[in-house]
């Protein structure tokens, strides 16, 4: 049955990704024909889902017909690199010098790159400056600052502070800034300075600081509440500028999100999607190919320019820099990145039972039923039989 399969046109490169809404596939591809012509290739999409893109990708690899490229979210890189089955980038000729630590973490199974970041995002406390001017308050820096912070911004119906503790990515995204500035660790949930960070979100819930409401927001909702001017402050990422930038009720700002101490560095989870190239054994001319695009999509100009029209921050150092001038207003995402950490870099394709685990820690402890010692002992022992 092989020999009855259609021969693959050796001038078009393939690309599998989710980019399944009208604007940013139609970006995509003014991007993919810039970087194809000069080369002699077309570049042709093949967008599903996010949420299918890894099921997909399964199946024509399966069927040996899976595409040039594969852009896949970082967290789900690990599960492909393992199976052997994408070629590293340096072995077609990609460039992945000058870009950013985080970046290259990202990208990266079992300390080899496989993948590459047009652009990453990560996570910022996003606040309302009328509300923060009105009471004479400055953006806060500190877990202190923002306890006192968020009590004195909550007023009538406006909580002071809002963030995502659903029990699924959006609410696990949301927790690792605090868990991780505070020394958690994924690889041993237990360690004893994870829980300062439950601590922190129990106790704005329970002094009315945020909304016993966080532990079924995700992250559209909690922007939502900003949006309506029922939080002055949130945990929020770059993909709600959008929204963010069409409304005219709320002024806003983006500030670094507060660490346990003054002079730490914030250490948020690192975001966005890879580009991969499959092993292509039988025609290896494809798989160079493939490379010539990504080192043209992933030049200083381009990934600078796909940026700003996504909102995202370049991978290459350059280019990030020459970003958070041209956009001061999403500056603090810039320098949040540079410190920002990746998901799946010490469990690897342990991540999603590590995920699930911390899930479990934040609701547990949020809606009352354990103590932050108990719920991470739990999640530890969850991890780890999870494995």
């Amino acid at each position: 049955m092989a020999g009855c399969a259609a021969e693959p046109d050796p001038g078009t490169v393939t690309v599998l990704n989710s980019a399944t809404d009208t604007a940013e596939h139609t970006a995509n591809q003014r991007f993919f024909d810039r970087c194809g012509k000069p080369l002699g290739l077309k570049v042709e999409q093949i967008s599903v889902p996010a949420d299918q893109i890894a099921s997909k990708a399964l199946r024509m690899a399966s069927s040996d017909s899976l595409t040039d490229i594969l852009e896949l979210d970082g967290s789900e890189l690990p599960q492909f690199a393992q199976t052997e089955g994408l070629r590293p980038l340096d072995e077609v000729g990609v460039d992945t010098s000058g870009l950013s630590a985080s970046a290259k973490s990202l990208g990266s199974y079992d300390g080899t790159q496989y993948g590459i970041a047009r652009s990453v995002n990560s996570l910022a406390l996003i606040y309302n400056t009328k509300l923060l001017k009105d009471a004479g308050i400055s953006p806060p820096t500190t877990w202190r600052e923002l306890r006192t912070a968020a009590k004195k911004l909550t007023a009538g119906d406006t909580y002071g502070m809002a963030f995502s503790a659903s029990p699924n990515a959006d609410g696990v995204y949301q927790f690792l800034p605090f868990f991780w500035s505070a020394g958690g660790d994924e690889a041993e949930i237990d360690n004893g300075k994870g829980e300062a960070a439950l601590q922190l979100w129990k106790d704005l819930v329970a002094d009315g600081s945020a909304s016993r409401s966080v532990v079924n927001w995700n992250q559209q909702d909690v922007n939502d509440q900003f949006v309506a001017g029922r939080a002055a402050m949130m945990i929020n990422g770059p993909w709600q500028v959008p929204v963010l930038s069409a409304q005219k009720d709320v002024d806003w700002a983006v500030a670094s999100i507060p660490v346990p101490e003054a002079g730490k560095p914030a250490v948020p989870p690192i975001g966005g999607t890879v580009m991969a190239v499959p092993k292509n054994d039988e025609d290896p001319a494809r798989e160079k190919n493939a490379g010539k695009v990504l080192n043209c999509l992933n030049s200083e100009k381009n990934q600078l320019q796909w940026g700003a029209s996504v909102n995202n921050v370049p991978t290459r150092a350059t280019a990030a820099r020459a970003y958070a001038k041209q956009n001061p207003k999403l500056a603090a995402f810039a320098e949040l990145v540079t410190t920002a950490r990746s998901r799946t870099a010490k469990v690897g394709t342990g991540w999603p039972v590590v995920g699930d685990a911390l899930a479990g820690a934040f609701q547990s402890v949020l809606t009352g039923r354990t103590s932050p010692e108990q719920a991470l002992h739990r999640a530890q022992q969850q991890a780890s039989a999870g494995k």
